[in-house]
């Protein structure tokens, strides 16, 4: 009898090494399908809870404004927080506060405003803006009594901003003035020259590049800037000064408008204060009216997110460049 055919081994091993292929081929396409299907599923909840967190935040917001509104309702001294950097796109920008205290002034049950400061100053455009704003307030409004109360700080271009009102208060220990400007920039020159790094720049204008941190500085380019900060600090004096008047004791001491901050205690000293006490302290006794309704402009958040962005790239961008225009602080 014939002996039976068998495959040759090498078929054998072909085979199964086929086999093993498709098999390894099955399992690494499985795995694959498996981290798609978990990473649609991860964006389907991410967006979930995203969608659930803006439709609390879209039905509380209403309910907020309406108790807001119904505290409204009766007699109270309203109040306004000019808190952090005083900056355009910051919380405590010129449009929010002047929005604020418009619609504290008009309020019919406002008795008086209280302004509650925490700021270590900023922008002395944003801060003219708000000081000229509470002057035409206060004459349109001349039965409301506008008070500046200082806690933590009220430096620079936050009492720009409170000397514009009838009266200040702060704490003891509150830190208070700081009545100056500055510019700060860095510069790089030195180690440009330690690293062999050459600075080309190209303009149109003699000083268009005059701020320039990688160039070194020419004595009459710093001299102008120098007369541009000096107008500004006049003009921040000139504002004190108006708003203060006769309480000021700068003529016993001089160096109140030399950028010095005072506690408050010695603030009320040199007339920069005129009292000591709190928000409360002033709507209570002072105001007569102890329900305090807070007028403040609130963001969403998604405008304070959007606005950090925006600012913060320009912020770097100035950085970068080596420029800060001038600054009450």
């Amino acid at each position: 009898m014939a002996d039976e055919w068998k495959a040759p081994e090498t078929e054998v091993v072909e085979s199964e090494d086929r086999k093993s292929w498709k098999l390894l081929e099955k399992t690494l396409l499985a795995g694959v399908q498996e981290q798609r299907r978990a990473r649609r599923w991860g964006i389907f909840f991410k967006l979930l809870t995203f969608l659930y967190l803006f439709g609390i935040l879209f039905l509380f917001s209403p309910l907020m404004s309406m108790d807001g509104a119904a505290s409204r309702s009766g007699s109270h001294t309203a109040l306004v927080e000019v808190r952090g950097v005083i900056a355009d796109q910051e919380a405590a920008s010129a449009d929010n506060l002047i929005k604020s205290l418009r619609e504290a002034f008009k309020d019919a049950n406002t008795k008086a405003v209280v302004m509650r400061i925490n700021s270590p100053g900023g922008s002395p455009v944003q801060s003219g803006y708000v000081y000229d704003e509470i002057r035409r307030l206060r004459a349109e409004y001349p039965q409301i009594k506008l008070y500046a109360v200082i806690t933590d700080l009220g430096a620079s271009g936050a009492y720009y901003i409170a000397s514009a009102a009838d009266e200040i208060y702060a704490d003891k220990a509150s830190l208070v003035g700081s009545i100056g400007v500055t510019a700060a920039g860095y510069g790089f020159v030195g180690a440009m020259d330690k690293l062999g790094i050459e600075r080309r720049t190209y303009t149109a204008g003699e000083h268009k590049a005059f701020l320039d941190p990688f160039s070194p500085q020419k004595p009459e380019e710093t001299e102008f800037w120098q007369g541009v900060l000096n107008t500004t600090h006049q003009q921040f004096i000139a504002m004190v000064k108006q708003g203060r008047g006769d309480r000021l004791k700068d003529k016993e001491h001089p160096e109140l408008f030399s950028g010095l901050i005072w506690s408050g205690e010695q603030a009320k000293a040199l007339g920069l204060v005129d009292g000591l006490g709190s928000a409360s302290y002033v709507a209570r006794d002072i105001v007569g009216e102890k329900n305090l309704v807070d007028f403040t402009v609130q963001e969403s958040p998604f405008d304070r997110f959007s606005k950090r962005i925006g600012a913060s790239v320009a912020e770097h961008l100035a950085m970068w460049m080596g420029f800060q225009g001038p600054t009450l602080r």
